[in-house]
């Protein structure tokens, strides 16, 4: 089946035709990537580094082609494209300095005890290696970032393991041409070719065939809920089932307590108004959720919220389909009280109501948010304790709040990746201490993020090496420690070669 890109803003049909790979073309991507993968995974740190860095420079060097199409394909504005843009750069460059620095790979080293009693014991060395070629599927609502170079590509490539994309279909022209600077970075630095491939499909069956080759090793994938399992779902009924990192989304609860609505109500609203109708809804941490307790304070933060909501202007959603998502799921919401049905739209609910209502919980992808109003404090932790697992949740408090609310500070660390005192969830910083991520069915593994320096964890593997030769280890494991590494020897960090360790 062949398929075009459209204009976001017209509907109108963008130059480029496009085809749903066929079976043969995704085996012949997949295969090479498998071919190359015990090559890639042992290539030496600095030519890793060097292929990230090459592919941040082509990117900066071709962005005014790149961000020309994904414009025109997504709807977005110009400079936010170009501020995903440096994030997409930065994400490739903390990933090179990561692999320079080689801490990832957690090396650990056990000595040998011959004389323990009553058995002695072997010596044991153990480090992450990467998992084998990584199968990635570009996002909708980032066409650079979470898409074919994005960070899911950029911590898989660091961790030597080979990608293969599934371009989004939303945006393919913008996928083709960020192919081309990852496919010449390859070339350049002088690595085979089947170190990265992609191939397109509007259709599920190509996802799926790409999930099901026995080359790929593992999954990541950002969107909706349903799209997310069924690839799971495919990965695990494999004859041999492989991990699966999707980020499915979330409604991103947020608690506004007492004194601070009191103190501050209206520069809450006007935080939250910006948060949730940023770049149309349409981020994976859009609040869409916001709890307070019933008083004239709460009122009013409700008006002042609908009254703001209303006052935002049209833009374009990412493609039609988002768009129609967004109109019926606001249709079809039944039960609810609606305070603004403008481009921007804003419900409200008693507390009863939404704990009876789970599909009040589910995500509507866009501009939208729900106000809910609690009864007392009993009702807002029961209330929190049965949400779903979520990527971030949010309270708006002052000390004397924060105080009371010990319960509150329990309760959400346990259902969200990211807890927020006083801020608002859009905005993910690319640091080593942000957590992307969350309980199911935020994501299907909540000991990983996809954004950060961490997220290189998800493609790797522990192997313990025992009793192994010294010229047969891996650098990172050897006594000499060539690469500097700090090691935990002994149970000790030191970046000391083995011996000089074991003497201390």
């Amino acid at each position: 089946m062949t398929f075009h890109a459209r204009n976001a803003a017209t509907g109108e049909t963008l130059p480029g035709e496009y085809h749903d790979a066929p079976i043969a073309e995704i085996d012949r991507v997949c295969s090479a990537a498998g071919e190359v993968a015990p090559e890639f995974a042992v290539l030496a740190p600095e030519r890793r580094a060097a292929l990230l860095e090459a592919i941040a420079d082509g990117l900066g060097a071709a962005s005014e082609n790149i961000l020309a199409r994904a414009h025109l394909e997504t709807g977005l504005p110009l400079p936010r494209l170009q501020g995903e843009c440096g994030r997409t750069q930065l994400q490739l460059r903390q990933m090179a300095a990561l692999v320079r620095d080689g801490s990832w790979v957690d090396a650990r080293i056990d000595t040998a005890q011959p004389d323990r009693k009553p058995a002695p014991r072997p010596d044991l060395r153990r480090l992450l290696r990467g998992l084998g070629p990584v199968a990635v599927f570009g996002a909708s609502n980032f066409p650079l970032a979470y898409s074919v170079a994005g960070g899911d590509t950029a911590s898989a490539l660091a961790a030597g393991c080979p990608v293969v994309v599934k371009a989004h279909p939303a945006h393919p022209g913008t996928s083709d041409l960020t192919a081309e600077v990852i496919h010449a970075a390859v070339a350049r630095c002088g690595l085979p070719a089947g170190v990265f491939g992609m191939v397109h499909g509007a259709a599920p069956e190509v996802s799926l065939g790409v999930v099901r080759h026995p080359a790929i090793a593992a999954v990541g994938f950002t969107g909706s809920l349903r799209a997310g399992r069924a690839l799971f779902d495919a990965a695990a009924a494999r004859p041999v089932p492989i991990p699966v990192f999707a980020e499915m989304g979330s409604v991103n609860p947020v608690f506004v307590l007492p004194e601070a609505l009191r103190e501050r109500g209206a520069a809450i609203a006007d935080g939250l108004v910006a948060s949730f109708t940023l770049g149309m809804g349409q981020f994976c941490t859009k609040p869409g959720l916001v709890f307070g307790l019933a008083s004239p304070e709460w009122d009013a933060f409700g008006a002042a919220v609908a009254a703001k909501a209303q006052a935002v202007a049209a833009a374009p959603m990412l493609h039609a389909g988002i768009a129609e998502n967004f109109a019926r799921g606001c249709r079809e919401l039944a039960g609810v009280e609606w305070l603004a049905t403008g481009t921007a739209r804003v419900a409200r609910v008693e507390g009863a109501a939404f704990l009876a209502r789970p599909e009040l919980t589910h995500e509507i992808f866009g501009p939208y948010t729900l106000l809910v109003t609690v009864r007392d404090t009993a009702q807002m932790l029961t209330l929190a304790g049965a949400l779903e697992g979520q990527l971030t949740a949010t309270m708006h408090g002052t000390d004397v709040d924060f105080a009371g609310a010990a319960a509150l500070f329990d309760i959400l660390p346990r259902r969200a990746g990211r807890v927020i005192c006083n801020g608002f969830p859009t905005g993910v910083e690319v640091v080593a201490a942000m957590t992307h991520g969350g309980p199911y069915p935020a994501c299907t593994d909540a000991r990983f993020t996809a954004v950060g320096s961490a997220g290189i964890l998800r493609w790797a593997r522990p192997v313990s090496y025992q009793g192994y030769p010294d010229a047969h280890l891996p650098e990172e494991l050897r006594d000499a420690n060539p690469r500097g590494l700090l090691r935990l020897i002994d149970g000790k960090l030191t970046r000391e070669p083995v011996m000089s360790a074991r003497s201390v």
